[in-house]
């Protein structure tokens, strides 16, 4: 995984450069998420992974998969196919989005939740994050059942767990010292 990290960046950044310059942004970011979506198709890993289709053949499958795309983008596309690298298109946009966020000031949460959230409830609590750590926060909700009650919040590397689970797990802790 590490190793894919370490691919994907130069060819994340190449993207994020020309989407910068270009300024479209967005319009790259949902490209390259519907790229990523296409390579980590099985059947298409497979047709990549086959040493009997050419690369021309990839790229006119992969591009016909992906939806309308700029010239730009198509091309992006290709020198990936080329160079064998679509494998790490879902590293390449997860990288465009860390870059895009970091230049709007904004971060990403996963907000897991034992019971689906109304809109109130999650901007509230969004509000109410990005007031503590000081950033704007774009939230995704998931809904886990088995966290019983609460909310557990990831921000990349930091959890914040105020969850029934959590608690529970916290005293168990507690208990067994």
């Amino acid at each position: 995984m590490a190793e894919n990290v370490t691919v994907a960046r130069p060819y994340a950044e190449a993207a994020f450069e020309l989407a910068r310059a270009a300024g479209a942004l967005p319009a790259w970011q949902t490209a390259l998420e519907r790229m990523a979506a296409a390579a980590a198709d099985e059947q298409m890993r497979e047709c990549v992974a086959d040493p009997r289709v050419s690369s021309d053949a990839i790229t006119e499958l992969f591009l016909g998969v992906t939806g309308e795309l700029t010239a730009e983008q198509r091309n992006f596309a290709s020198v990936l196919v080329e160079n064998r690298r679509i494998g790490v298109l879902p590293e390449i946009s997860n990288l465009f989005g860390e870059l895009k966020n970091a230049l709007e000031g904004t971060h990403d949460a996963v907000v897991s939740s034992a019971f689906p959230l109304d809109a109130t409830q999650l901007s509230k609590l969004v509000a109410d994050l990005e007031e503590k750590l000081g950033y704007k926060i774009e939230a995704t909700v998931e809904l886990a059942p088995e966290l019983i009650g609460g909310v557990r919040i990831a921000l990349g590397d930091q959890v914040i767990d105020a969850s029934v689970r959590g608690k529970l797990n916290a005293m168990a802790v507690s208990l067994k010292n």
